[in-house]
C-alpha cells in the first residue's frame, strides 16, 4: 500500500512538472481574449444608440435616428437605446440594461481600467441615464416607451429611414408602474455611485431623479403593462413589480447609505416575496435573485443592524439556492444544462440567463471571497467558492465559442460567429454607402429574404443562443436565436473584465489552483 501511494503521488508530481512546462502554451491555444471581448462588448452599444450620435461614434454605418421622439406629445425623448433589433425604446429592458452596466462598473471598475475601456463604460451608461432624465418629466410621470411595437413589426427598415410610429407612452398616479419606476430607480442609483467621483453634480442629478421614480413606484402601484397595453406582447412584467420595488430600494440603500431604504427592504421581505421566492433566473423582468445576492454583500460586510440579521439571513438562503442551483448542486431543483454544458433557462433567447448568471455568479465569488469564506454549502454538500468563477467562466467560454457548434456567439468575435443576425440596421446597406430611401416593404423584399451575410457587422452583440441540444441556425428569420439584445450583452462587461485580470496572472498562479480541478476529474 506504501509503495503504491508513493508511486501514485509520483506520478502526480511528474503530471504537476509536466503542467508547469505545458501550461502557458495549453492556456494559450484554449483560451479567449477577453480583453477583445470586452472591448467588442462595449462597442456594441453604439450601434444600439438612437438619438444625435455624438462625434466620436465609433459604429460608423449608423447614423442619426429617432430626432423627432416625443414630439407629437411635447417632450423631447430623443436619446435612448433600443433594446434589440427593431426600433422601439422599451424602459423597462433599457433600465436593466444600465442597471447592469453601472453593476459592472462599480465590482469591476479597476479591471475595464486596466484594459483600457473605462471611459468607453461610462459613456455607455451615460447614454442611458441621459435618456432617462429627459423622460422622467415629473415627479409622477415617466415616459415608458417611444414607438409600437406591432407597425414596428410590419416594417424593415434602417434606423435612420423610420416610418413607423414614434408614439411615446407613459405612466403616471391615474396610470401606474411601479415595475418600470422601480427598474429606472434601480438604474439611476446604480449610476450615481459610478459618477459620484467623477460628476458629483451628475451624480446628485441621478440620485434626485431615483428617489422620486422610487416614491412615485411605493406610492401608486401597479403593473406598467396594464397601463400600457402596447408593452404586452414584447415586455410583460410576469413577476410583478414588487421585486423591482425592492431592488431599487437597494440600489438607493447603497448610492444614499439611508438606513430607511434598508428597513423597506427588510420590512417587506416577506410581504414583497424577497425572501420567499426561490429562483433559478435572472432577468430582465425577474429580479429577485440579484436582490437577493445584493442583501448578502449587507450580511457578508457586517453593514446592518443587529435587528436586521435574520431577515438578511433569509436573503441568503435563496441567494444560495441560485448559486447551487447554477452549480446542479441543489438537491435536484437545479437549472438545466445543455450536453455542451451551456445553463439553459428557455428556448427563446436563453444566453440572457447565461450571461446574467455568470455575473451573479462572479459577483457572489467576490462577495464571498471578501468576507473570508472559502466555501459555500449546498444541499448536496459543500462547494468551494472557486467553482462559481469556473462556472462563470465556462458560461463565458461558451458564448465566445467554447461549445459544441465551435461557433462565437458574440458578433464578430474570433473566426466563426453569426453573419446572419436578426437586426434591421445591420443587415440592410448603411445610408452612409446607400443614401436613398429604404421603404417599409421594401426591406422586406430586399433585404431580408436574401441569404447573404449582413452588410454590417454588429459587433459585440450576443445573439439568442442555441437550443436546449446546442444547435444553432444561423438566419436571419430565426429571431429567437439570432436576435442580440442589449441586456444579453451588458451582465458580460463586468464578466469580460474579471476573466481578463485572471488570465494575465502569471501560469503558475494559475497552476496553485488547477490541481484541485485536476483532482475532480
Amino acid at each position: 500500500m506504501r509503495g503504491g501511494r508513493i508511486k501514485h503521488l509520483s506520478s502526480f508530481y511528474i503530471i504537476q512538472c509536466i503542467l508547469i512546462i505545458l501550461f502557458p502554451l495549453y492556456t494559450q491555444s484554449l483560451s479567449f481574449n477577453y480583453t477583445d471581448a470586452l472591448t467588442k462588448s462595449l462597442l456594441y452599444f453604439e450601434a444600439q444608440r438612437s438619438g444625435h450620435l455624438p462625434y466620436n461614434q465609433r459604429v460608423t454605418w449608423r447614423g442619426h435616428s429617432g430626432l423627432t421622439d416625443g414630439l407629437q406629445q411635447g417632450v423631447d425623448l430623443v436619446g435612448g437605446y433600443y433594446d434589440a433589433g427593431d426600433h422601439v425604446k422599451f424602459g423597462l429592458p433599457m433600465a436593466f440594461t444600465v442597471t447592469m452596466l453601472s453593476w459592472s462598473v462599480i465590482e469591476f471598475g479597476e479591471e475595464i481600467a486596466a484594459a483600457g475601456e473605462y471611459q468607453h463604460a461610462l459613456e455607455a451608461i451615460k447614454w442611458g441615464t441621459d435618456y432617462f432624465i429627459k423622460a422622467h418629466t415629473h415627479p409622477y410621470i415617466l415616459w415608458a416607451e417611444v414607438g409600437d411595437g406591432d407597425t414596428d413589426h410590419y416594417c424593415w427598415q434602417r434606423p435612420e429611414d423610420m416610418t413607423t410610429s414614434r408614439q411615446a407612452y407613459k405612466i403616471d398616479k391615474d396610470n401606474p408602474g411601479s415595475d418600470l419606476a422601480g427598474e429606472t430607480a434601480a438604474a439611476m442609483a446604480a449610476a450615481s455611485i459610478v459618477f459620484k467621483e467623477l460628476n458629483p453634480h451628475y451624480s446628485h442629478l441621478l440620485l434626485h431623479h431615483a428617489q422620486q421614480l422610487f416614491k412615485f413606484g411605493d406610492k401608486y402601484r401597479g403593473e406598467y403593462d396594464a397601463s400600457v397595453e402596447e408593452v404586452r406582447s414584447y415586455y410583460a412584467s410576469v413577476s410583478g413589480y414588487r421585486d423591482e420595488l425592492l431592488w431599487a430600494a437597494l440600489w438607493l440603500h447603497w448610492a444614499t447609505g439611508l438606513d430607511e431604504y434598508l428597513e423597506y427592504v427588510v420590512e417587506n421581505a416577506e410581504s414583497m416575496g424577497g425572501n420567499g421566492w426561490a429562483m433559478i433566473e435572472f432577468s430582465w423582468d425577474v429580479k429577485y435573485a440579484g436582490l437577493q445576492i445584493l442583501a448578502t454583500k449587507l450580511l457578508l460586510n457586517g453593514e446592518h443592524h443587529e435587528i436586521h440579521k435574520h431577515v438578511l439571513e433569509e436573503y441568503k438562503s435563496k441567494a444560495d439556492y441560485y448559486i447551487c442551483a447554477c452549480l446542479g448542486k441543489n438537491n435536484g431543483s437545479n437549472a438545466d444544462r445543455s450536453p455542451g454544458g451551456m445553463l439553459y433557462i428557455r428556448q427563446w433567447n436563453n444566453l440572457q440567463y447565461v450571461s446574467s448568471a455568470a455575473f451573479l455568479l462572479t459577483v457572489y465569488y467576490e462577495y464571498l471571497n471578501a468576507a473570508q469564506q472559502r466555501e459555500l454549502l449546498c444541499p448536496d454538500g459543500l462547494v468551494r467558492t472557486d467553482e462559481l468563477l469556473a462556472l462563470a467562466k465556462t458560461q463565458a467560454d461558451y458564448i465566445l465559442g467554447a461549445n459544441p457548434m465551435k461557433m462565437s456567439y458574440m458578433v464578430g468575435f474570433g473566426s466563426k460567429y453569426p453573419t446572419k443576425v436578426h437586426h434591421r440596421g445591420a443587415s440592410i446597406v448603411s445610408y452612409k454607402e446607400s443614401n436613398g430611401f429604404i421603404g417599409c416593404t421594401q426591406g422586406f423584399d430586399d433585404w431580408f429574404g436574401r441569404g447573404w451575410e449582413n452588410p454590417n457587422v454588429l459587433v459585440g452583440a450576443i445573439v439568442g443562443g442555441p437550443n436546449c441540444e446546442d444547435k444553432f441556425r444561423d438566419d436571419r428569420g430565426n429571431y429567437m436565436q439570432t436576435e442580440a439584445c442589449t441586456y444579453n450583452t451588458a451582465p458580460m462587461v463586468g464578466v469580460f473584465a474579471k476573466l481578463n485580470q485572471l488570465a494575465e496572472k502569471p501560469a503558475k498562479d494559475i497552476l496553485s489552483r488547477t490541481s484541485y480541478s485536476f483532482g475532480q476529474m
